[in-house]
């Protein structure tokens, strides 16, 4: 018996979805299921979870900050990297800060509002004045310097405008006015710099438009290479990334060792036992897990309050 056109259509359609249903609705899941099972990805498809005196205290796979109710930094404790993920550390808002390399200008705060102790939701601070300000932080935090190349000395992009006749190459040679961008009059007592090319520095002014004028970064008198390690200032692109780097790992055992009454010697063994090599020997760096190397301390020189 033959059916007309319209119902055998019908039939190939019932078919492939009956088909499909079985393939992704049961074949597939299950497949998954059994491979998470495998020794070696159990513990990662069943989240990576860490415990600590057997309640679950996160999991190695998604990093988390070890502050007080106040934001603050805990001594006691080796700091995550930051974070760009909702509030830091969300999962659930995983995300970067999408600030590439030539965002280095500041939206400047209403002066008003700064001087009333509020906030201007309109501000916004460029990824150059995130790096300077975190760096700085981690400088006084971890008792080194926090100056980094193009940063001022209080902690902000060390950028210019330079108004004047551009000349074929883009640059200014003989300016006219001077304007340290991220430096706000009422806020800043002085610019970083006095004088650039003979001409004096003007701070900022709030709601001033400074767009005709050159951007320039002045790269200062920061050593090439910085105190703070680069994974202390900057996010990661999911925000979730539970490594830091040795290297700022070694920035603070000094800080941890004293918090914790011990020597800093003993840390750094717990350090060099939480440090992962590279995948496969070749793939990445070495890395350091911030959470289980923490829970290494609390474990081997809990804190006593």
């Amino acid at each position: 018996m033959r059916y007309p056109t319209w119902v055998r259509q019908h039939l190939a359609a019932l078919r492939a979805l009956l088909v499909l249903t079985v393939l992704l609705g049961v074949v597939y899941p299950l497949a998954v299921f059994a491979a998470g099972r495998i020794p070696g990805l159990k513990d990662q498809a069943d989240g990576s979870y860490v415990s600590l005196h057997g309640r679950t205290a996160g999991s190695a796979l998604i990093g988390q900050s070890f502050t007080d109710s106040g934001g603050r930094p805990l001594k006691q404790y080796f700091q995550s990297r930051p974070s760009n993920a909702g509030d830091g550390y969300d999962p659930t808002a995983t995300s970067a800060s999408n600030l590439g390399p030539e965002d280095v200008v500041d939206t400047l705060p209403d002066p008003k509002l700064v001087a009333a102790g509020k906030e201007d939701e309109n501000a916004r601070q460029s990824l150059l004045t995130q790096v300077c300000a975190r760096s700085e932080a981690v400088g006084e935090l971890e008792g080194v310097s926090g100056a980094r190349p193009f940063c001022t000395p209080g902690g902000v992009g060390a950028v210019l405008a330079v108004f004047g006749h551009r000349t074929a190459d883009g640059t200014v040679p003989r300016p006219t006015r001077v304007v340290s961008l991220n430096e706000e009059q009422g806020v800043v007592k002085a610019p970083f710099i006095t004088v650039y090319k003979g001409v004096p520095v003007e701070l900022a002014k709030y709601g001033e438009d400074y767009a005709k004028g050159l951007v320039v970064p002045v790269r200062g008198g920061a050593p090439a290479r910085p105190a703070v390690p680069a994974d202390a200032v900057t996010a990661s692109g999911s925000g979730l990334d539970p490594h830091i780097s040795p290297a700022y790992a070694a920035l603070q055992t000094r800080r941890v060792a004293e918090a914790r009454g011990i020597a800093p010697d003993q840390v750094k063994r717990l350090v060099a036992d939480n440090t992962d090599g590279r995948d496969l020997g070749f793939m990445g760096e070495p890395r350091v897990n911030v959470l289980k190397l923490n829970i290494a301390l609390d474990r081997a020189y809990p804190v006593r309050g």
